[in-house]
């Protein structure tokens, strides 16, 4: 007989590829709010890439005159990144994200 999926079984180291993949997607380009949850919106109460992101602390909205609420990877999100391989240290995008995080 199947064993039922139990909470306990997920791992959220499980969802590591997953964060990745949102980090790299955010560190290219400004991102609204809006769009992050729209673009990793999910059914699956289990899924929970953005919440584990943010409380990770790779990952923080903040509001911006004129452009509202803005999505952007921190340097925790970077160094996440960088030791996974997937964005290059001192790129464009990470002194951007960097920069506006910090500030």
């Amino acid at each position: 007989m199947p064993k039922d999926f139990d909470s306990h079984d997920f791992d959220s180291h499980d969802l590591d590829p997953l964060i990745l993949d949102l980090l790299e997607w955010i560190a290219r380009e400004p991102r609204s709010y809006a769009d992050v949850l729209d673009t990793w919106r999910t059914s699956c109460p289990r899924l929970t890439v953005w919440e584990d992101c943010t409380d990770r602390g790779f990952a923080t909205r903040r509001h911006i005159d004129g452009h509202g609420s803005v999505v952007q990877v921190t340097g925790a999100g970077l160094s996440f990144l960088q030791r996974h391989r997937r964005i290059a240290p001192k790129t464009p995008a990470s002194t951007t994200a960097t920069g506006s995080a910090a500030s």
